[in-house]
């Protein structure tokens, strides 16, 4: 997706479900949807369990929300963020949100706030519950976004032939490509309208999952499908076009 200055959002943090090392690569992420014009981490600031995201904060100018846990066993961050969060909303002065938790207790958040007509990116941990995955537009791991530790090596792409194993994964891209498809355009399809349609069934897919930082390039090592560079003759970039090996070109 392409970056959206104009794109409002709000990104609510979880500290208590999210590692600080996450900031920066989240907050680069979020750059590509839009402008983060609120940036809160809700935790108790007073617990040692937070001191790792001081710098963050003052690095990234995070406003942190003190939430003290009142009760042993009871996650008081969660009520107070979905709180601001209906605040945030009902204020009407945003686009979308970004929440920051691999807790299934933002499921109905999200839901409620697409319900809302707003656009809801969620960023967890591949612990993530499916619920809460599903429940928004997208949905992003932290690990692809440098929530390892610095020992653990980056993703390797997958090869051809373990992608071609990928029965799920080819069969995703072949019915998008099918969907997006112009049938008078011999079964080529935008590659940005194949995304959205991937997206819109699958909100954590992620070619970076694969160890290819763009949906084209993914496509590409696949070996399966037809790609095509098209420029639109007014100075603008070259769109990118995809189509099913296998699909038949109609004879003139």
């Amino acid at each position: 997706m392409a970056n959206d200055q104009a794109t409002k959002l709000a990104v609510l943090i979880d500290a208590d479900n999210a590692q600080p090392a996450i900031a920066e690569g989240l907050l680069a992420e979020v750059a590509k949807y839009g402008t983060a014009h609120v940036k809160r981490a809700y935790g108790d600031w007073t617990s040692n369990h937070l001191k790792g995201w001081k710098d963050q904060l003052l690095t990234q100018s995070i406003q942190p929300i003190q939430q003290f846990g009142y009760t042993s066993g009871k996650n008081a961050t969660d009520s107070a963020m979905i709180i601001d969060a209906m605040d945030l909303l009902y204020a009407g002065r945003f686009d979308g949100f970004c929440i920051v938790s691999s807790d299934s207790d933002f499921t109905r958040l999200a839901a409620r706030i697409r319900e809302s007509g707003l656009i809801v990116y969620g960023f967890g941990e591949r612990k993530t519950p499916e619920p809460f995955v599903a429940a928004c537009d997208k949905f992003i791991y932290t690990e692809i976004l440098g929530a390892k530790p610095d020992e653990e090596q980056p993703l390797k792409p997958r090869t051809t032939a373990q992608l071609k194993q990928d029965s799920g994964l080819i069969n995703l891209l072949r019915n998008a490509i099918d969907a997006a498809s112009d049938d008078d355009d011999d079964g080529w399809a935008g590659l940005g309208g194949v995304g959205s349609i991937i997206t819109k069934q699958r909100p954590n897919f992620d070619s970076r999952s694969y160890g290819y930082g763009k949906l084209s390039e993914l496509i590409d090592a696949i070996k399966l499908f037809e790609l095509d560079r098209r420029s639109p003759g007014d100075g603008r970039p070259k769109a990118i076009y995809v189509r099913n090996k296998k699909k038949p070109v109609a004879r003139e």
